[in-house]
């Protein structure tokens, strides 16, 4: 008789679960670090460890195996213990999350990369936050290649970071076309300036990164395309990255609710707290229902105007509510959530930088008018 083994299957790591294992760990210095504007990046290294910068990276390429929709859950749980570790991690997962999309349609168009964040242990840095449609720096033509001089800003990750995913401008014959291209951080003529002196999120290391002349090779050019314009890669970003990003401030939202509750419990009650405290229920109830609609859209739909519109406005609708959440958090817990030791003034201040991720309010409610008035979204 002929016994035939099998492999057993390899155990999915549960996202949600390991984030609540490693919170505790990185809440222990999330204070100190925002009180000297500290890099978090003792934090990152910790979870890079633990495998959370592959965690997007599809299991037949070595990676974790995350659907989007864990990856946002496992940034929101994060949040609940530090923000700018969640944050900053958000701007590396985003990066992956995209080209592991890409991966189950084109794979040999971003297989290499994939590759190489698992193998190299890469960490990518997003300069999305100085780039978006107009891109940023200019590109100069080189032989076999580019030259690449200028400054970006919100380089979240950039003191730990391996890869620069960028953009540079080149003065084409056709008009102004954006190059979409990598640089590694250690590449000759880059250099970090320490600017990040901030509100709020002041441990994610987002300093502005000093291109001067640096080398690209033609080779390394992933997209070409018209500045200032949408373009089908815009459209894969918007639906892939934003909801990762903003699941940030749902988890920072959701930690001012539990420590306002605790805050509020050692209050005398009063129909005056009991008030605010269904405020921010209701407030936070809606930044958790925009966030889902975001999903749900990166879950089923494909990249496009509709889809862009749909992400975007969930991007407002998160924003308002999670600032409101944590105003409303303000004000259950007294004059106790006032003091730096509650933890709440920091979430306040960090939750803040939700207002300046594009498409900013007035740009997305401009896009909105468009799409709804059936008006081409690039006028």
């Amino acid at each position: 008789m002929t016994i035939t083994m099998t492999k057993p299957a390899a155990v999915k790591p549960d996202w949600e679960r390991l984030a609540q294992q490693a919170g505790p760990e990185l809440a222990a210095g999330a204070a100190q670090a925002d009180a000297t504007d500290a890099f978090v990046g003792e934090n990152l290294k910790m979870l890079k460890a633990r495998g959370f910068h592959t965690a997007g990276v599809p299991a037949e390429l070595g990676g974790g195996g995350a659907s989007h929709a864990e990856l946002a859950q496992m940034l929101r749980t994060l949040a609940r213990y530090c923000g700018s570790t969640a944050l900053a991690l958000s701007m590396h997962t985003h990066q992956v999350a995209v080209p592991a999309w890409r991966w189950r349609r084109t794979p040999e168009a971003v297989e290499g990369l994939l590759r190489r964040i698992v193998a190299e242990e890469l960490t990518l840095v997003s300069s999305g936050g100085s780039d978006w449609l107009d891109g940023s720096c200019r590109a100069t033509p080189v032989e076999g290649g580019f030259r690449v001089t200028g400054r970006k800003a919100f380089a979240s990750g950039a003191p730990d970071g391996d890869l620069l995913m960028t953009m540079a401008v080149l003065d084409a014959p056709e008009g102004p076309t954006v190059l979409h291209l990598p640089i590694p951080l250690k590449a000759e003529g880059v250099r970090i300036l320490d600017t990040w002196r901030t509100l709020g999120m002041r441990g994610t290391g987002s300093h502005d990164l000093e291109l001067d002349g640096v080398f690209v090779p033609e080779a390394a050019v992933a997209v070409r395309r018209a500045a200032g314009k949408w373009h089908p890669v815009m459209h894969t970003v918007t639906l892939i990255a934003f909801p990762l990003i903003y699941a940030v401030y749902v988890g920072l939202a959701e930690a001012a609710r539990e420590t306002a509750l605790d805050l509020a419990a050692v209050r005398k009650s009063s129909p005056d707290v009991e008030l605010v405290i269904g405020e921010m229920e209701t407030e936070l109830a809606a930044a958790r229902l925009a966030l889902a609609d975001m999903l749900a859209c990166a879950a089923a739909d494909e990249p496009g105007a509709a889809a862009s519109n749909r992400i975007m406005t969930g991007r407002t609708l998160v924003s308002r509510s999670a600032i409101r959440t944590v105003e409303k958090a303000m004000e259950a817990a007294g004059g106790a959530g006032f003091y730096r030791k509650t933890g709440l003034e920091r979430i306040f201040r960090d939750v803040q930088a939700a207002r300046y991720h594009p498409l900013q309010e007035k740009a997305q409610s401009r896009l909105a008018g468009r799409v709804a008035l059936g008006l081409d979204i690039d006028g």
